[in-house]
């Protein structure tokens, strides 16, 4: 059963559809984010890639330019809200107004929470929460304008469950869970929350290995394009908040 409910459907306007579509793609990386960058850049999306390093950035801005998609790198450190809310304001300015915002950001640190710091811990919750509610907020004019949406990348770190616990724990992966967590009752939260401003918010809770990404050993069976499809899904049907993966 789907633990936030179904959202009421709410249809792009014509309006919405005339004007300038962007999508702020953040934790940009190989993988999901990736995928669903590109997925939105050949729907004729501008798209804003962020990041950490500036470096890799800029050679994704070139494979997106390259292969004829609009696209432009904003480095930034997404666990600080002042900086993520500049960054808005600077995609906004450049790219026009923000149509979708896709939070893919994490912090994988304070793995153990016998031995995490304050600080550790402080920097997961502020990459996967704190950081994304600081986007919303400061897109939210844009998102209105736009009948837009918030899209999360969630993961099954953040269910209830004592093998998942287990498995978070064995693998050293306890800050993670904590902000996936966190993060998932954040999205059922802002649905509600941004329901009557026609603002759309989509999880996709990722279960798995994802191809190609740090977390495949070699037998991840998740195609990241698949997961980009279903973000894709979301977006344009609006009737569930939520799918797992």
């Amino acid at each position: 059963m789907n633990p936030y409910g179904a959202l009421t459907r709410l249809p792009l306007s014509a309006s919405a559809e005339r004007m300038a579509k962007t999508i702020v793609v953040c934790g940009h990386g190989p993988g999901i984010s990736e995928a669903v960058a590109r997925r939105f850049g050949k729907e004729g999306y501008s798209v804003a890639l962020v990041a950490r390093n500036a470096q890799r950035l800029a050679a994704s801005e070139k494979s997106f330019l390259d292969a004829k998609l609009s696209a432009k790198a904003f480095p930034c450190d997404l666990g600080h809200p002042e900086a993520v809310r500049k960054l808005i304001a600077d995609v906004s300015a450049s790219l026009g107004t923000i149509a979708v915002v896709h939070w893919n950001a994490y912090a994988g640190r304070a793995g153990d929470l016998k031995t995490a710091s304050t600080e550790d811990l402080q920097a997961v919750l502020n990459v996967g929460v704190v950081g994304m509610i600081a986007a919303m907020q400061a897109a939210l004019p844009d998102l209105k304008a736009n009948k837009g949406a918030l899209l999360i990348t969630g993961g099954g770190f953040a269910f209830y469950d004592p093998a998942v616990d287990a498995a978070a724990t064995q693998y050293g992966a306890a800050g993670l869970a904590l902000a996936k967590a966190a993060q998932h009752k954040a999205a059922g939260l802002l649905g509600k929350a941004l329901q009557n401003d026609g603002v759309y918010v989509g999880e996709v809770i990722v279960t798995g290995s994802v191809k190609g990404t740090a977390f495949d050993s070699g037998q991840a069976t998740l195609e990241a394009s698949t997961i980009a499809d279903r973000f894709w899904d979301l977006y344009q049907a609006r009737d569930v908040s939520s799918v797992t993966v």
